[in-house]
Order: structure tokens, then sequence, then C-alpha cells
């Protein structure tokens, strides 16, 4: 029999998909489905304040259901718990992105990449960092990335 953490995994890797584009309309189905799913987790919460997994799962529903602030705070609980994830602090910086906080994302994204953060394809498309990349701070994060990969 799994355990609680290995139910949750199977349930979420088949019925909820890598974090998606913020851009789409969601239905309402779409939309009761990502609130069922955020109070479920919540639940979880409840239970365990510093469960990572339940808070990063969270954090990507809000964003995907459009509430970029909830979104944030999560990212911000999850940065004092996990000080040395580059994920987490990649998440933060597409927060505060998504909330027009650009010197905060320009902090968050130098700091992902200082602890290893290294998808920089996904980077350079992710739609949560669409309004980022036209901000000047984003040019040197790029000179960042160009050095890092020229090494």
């Amino acid at each position: 029999m799994l355990d609680l953490e290995g139910r949750l995994r199977n349930y979420y890797s088949c019925c909820m998909p890598q974090k998606r584009s913020t851009k789409k309309k969601l239905s309402r189905k779409e939309t009761r489905e990502l609130d069922i799913k955020i109070e479920f987790l919540q639940g979880l919460l409840r239970r365990d304040p510093a469960y990572i997994d339940a808070l990063q799962q969270i954090g990507d529903l809000h964003t995907r259901r459009g509430q970029f602030e909830a979104g944030l705070k999560i990212d911000e609980q999850l940065c004092a718990l996990a000080p040395a994830d580059p994920l987490v602090f990649y998440n933060l910086a597409c927060s505060c992105s998504l909330t027009s906080q650009m010197e905060r994302a320009a902090a968050a994204l130098e700091k992902s990449i200082t602890l290893g953060y290294r998808d920089f394809k996904w980077l350079a498309k992710d739609p949560d960092l669409r309004a980022f990349r036209q901000h000047p701070a984003f040019r040197l994060i790029e000179n960042q990335i160009h050095r890092i990969q020229v090494a």
C-alpha cells in the first residue's frame, strides 16, 4: 500500500500536467477542478504546514487559476522552506513577473541561476516570464546565461 505522499504523487502525475501557460481561458469545469485540488492540498497543509510538495502544487494551481498574488505568497513560503532549491526561486521569479514586480523577478531569477537552474531554453519561452523578458534587467541575466553557456 502506498503512503499518502506516493498516492498524491500518482494522482497528480496522471491528473495534473506540468506548468501550463497562464494565457488560456479556463472553463467553469476546469476552474472548479482547480479549486477542488487547491482545497484538498490546503487540507494536507493544515496537517503539515511544511509539506513542500503540496505547497508547490498549490502554487502551480493558483497560477493556472490566474490567482497570481496567492501563487506569489506560496512561492515566498517555499523560498523560506527550501532556500537552496533553484526551481523554487525560478518559480518565485515567474510569480514576480506575473505580478509586475520586475526587480524582484530579476533578483529571484539571478538567485535561481546561482543555485544551479540551467533550463535556459524553457526560460527563454516560459509565458510566465514574458513581461520580464521585456524589462531591461533581463539583459543582465541574458549576459549571465551567456557566460555560463560559454564556460
